[in-house]
């Protein structure tokens, strides 16, 4: 086993991202606790009440009970990195340059730009990691360095490692590991390590709850599952009798029942924001090892299928318990509301989140303050949504369709495709079945500003 240290002369300083300044102690104690449970590669339609899948999730119903359900949430980017980047900075794929899924020993989020971690910690919270970081795997990029006073799980994604199913001579040079507090605790990660990632996650989550009950603090859950390989502990293996994806959805919603459990069970839960979604859609090259979205396409393209992930936000006596919303938003708004809440200055970089917090909060009269978000894959910018969820425009790009799903954890046959300049009515047509652009140029040419705008300062021509 080997132990790596993290050296504090590669930290970053709060004054440094320019986080001085802060609340007094005496505030602290009225700000909400934040927990944010970020699901890897889950289907809009996995859980109740989302949709009506054939394995029971009774612990996410019961969280969407107690909170607000949101229909149309979005990421910015259907891959891992880019996708866990925006949330955790609050900006753009196109202005962190952080992009696709990055593999072992990446440098990630650059840390000239500041994450939630540090500007909660700077503001006097206490903060964890627990799962799968995948934003850097470098000393000054790893959880301890970006803001996390503790932290247990992968740098990357799961598959990255000696089995991989279609490329496993890409990661033979560096073993999976799994880290916790900045060290190597296991130096090569083997499917029996696997089997226990979302119990270890979730004993960890909860402990920390029952540690950190008397200071504000950050919770920050992104589970490795259900990213293939699958994996579930002993005691969720079959339980479903629906096949391994369901095993792991059952696991996972354990996992959710027993975090909210011990926020109240710890005298935590009126004053704490939970946050539950995911970073992408299905995978569906993993036919049965994949989720399920109602949506076009899935996982690794612009259209709904990928970006727009299932939502759940409770915070008692400010979210309205069992109620269902259409409005829209996005990870990238995240850092800024709860910046908002936590009366926490916001970094000197840039930061392209807003605080939406009156939409989610359903304060009346309250609106979208983006004009768009933008979407896209990889390197390249692929369109745009208005900040009210009407329309979507797609410039001309590539995409990929699935012609074959793979089975038990083998992957399936893509084509690739082409979509020209399309506008959707995300209103009457949400499967972006139908292209509208003559008929409605006016929003068309409203849009198509919004994306040259856009192109043009984050994805400039070389």
């Amino acid at each position: 086993m080997t132990m790596q240290t993290p050296s504090r002369r590669h930290f970053l300083s709060a004054a440094s991202l320019g986080l001085a300044g802060l609340a007094a102690p005496a505030a602290q104690a009225k700000r909400p606790n934040f927990v944010v449970i970020f699901l890897d590669d889950s289907g809009y339609a996995d859980f109740h009440p989302f949709a009506k899948p054939n394995y029971p999730t009774p612990n996410v119903a019961q969280l969407a009970r107690e909170g607000c359900r949101f229909t149309n949430f979005y990421v910015p980017q259907a891959v891992c990195s880019a996708s866990r980047s925006a949330l955790l900075s609050g900006c753009y794929p196109g202005r962190t340059r952080v992009f696709g899924a990055h593999g072992p020993r990446a440098r990630g989020l650059d840390p000239s730009y500041a994450t939630m971690g540090n500007v909660l910690q700077s503001a006097g919270y206490k903060t964890a990691v627990f799962g799968k970081w995948h934003i850097g795997d470098q000393e000054d990029t790893r959880p301890p360095a970006r803001g996390f006073d503790e932290s247990a799980g992968l740098m990357y994604s799961n598959d990255m490692w000696e089995f991989h199913p279609e490329n496993p001579q890409a990661y033979t040079k560096y073993p999976l590991q799994y880290w916790d507090d900045g060290k190597i605790k296991i130096e090569r990660v083997t499917p029996e390590h696997q089997q226990h990632l979302t119990s270890w996650y979730t004993e960890r989550a909860v402990d920390f709850i029952r540690r950190r009950k008397n200071d504000p603090f950050l919770l920050y859950v992104p589970h490795s599952m259900p990213h293939v390989p699958l994996f579930c502990s002993d005691r969720f293996r079959g339980k479903s009798g629906r096949g391994l994806y369901a095993d792991v959805m059952m696991e996972i919603d354990w996992s959710v029942g027993e975090i909210n459990k011990a926020l109240k069970q710890s005298g935590v839960d009126k004053n704490t924001v939970v946050v539950m979604t995911s970073d992408n859609g299905p995978w569906t090259s993993y036919g049965n090892h994949s989720g399920q979205t109602p949506f076009r396409e899935a996982k690794g393209t612009s259209f709904d299928g990928g970006t727009r992930s299932a939502c759940i936000v409770k915070h008692p006596g400010q979210v309205k318990p069992g109620t269902v919303s259409s409005s829209t938003w996005s990870t990238l708004d995240l850092l800024p509301s709860f910046a908002h809440l936590a009366g926490a200055p916001l970094p000197k970089n840039p930061v392209d989140g807003k605080n939406v917090w009156d939409l989610v909060s359903g304060k009346p009269g309250a609106r979208n303050p983006h004009d768009y978000y933008p979407f896209s894959t990889g390197p390249n910018f692929e369109g745009v949504i208005t900040g009210d969820g009407k329309w979507k425009l797609h410039v001309p790009h590539n995409y990929r369709v699935l012609v074959t799903p793979g089975n038990d954890g083998a992957a399936g046959k893509y084509r690739q495709e082409k979509i020209g300049l399309s506008l959707f009515d995300m209103e009457n047509d949400p499967f972006e079945t139908t292209n509208v652009i003559e008929k409605y140029p006016e929003v068309a040419t409203r849009l198509q500003n919004y994306a040259q705008r856009h192109q043009e300062q984050f994805y400039p021509k070389a």
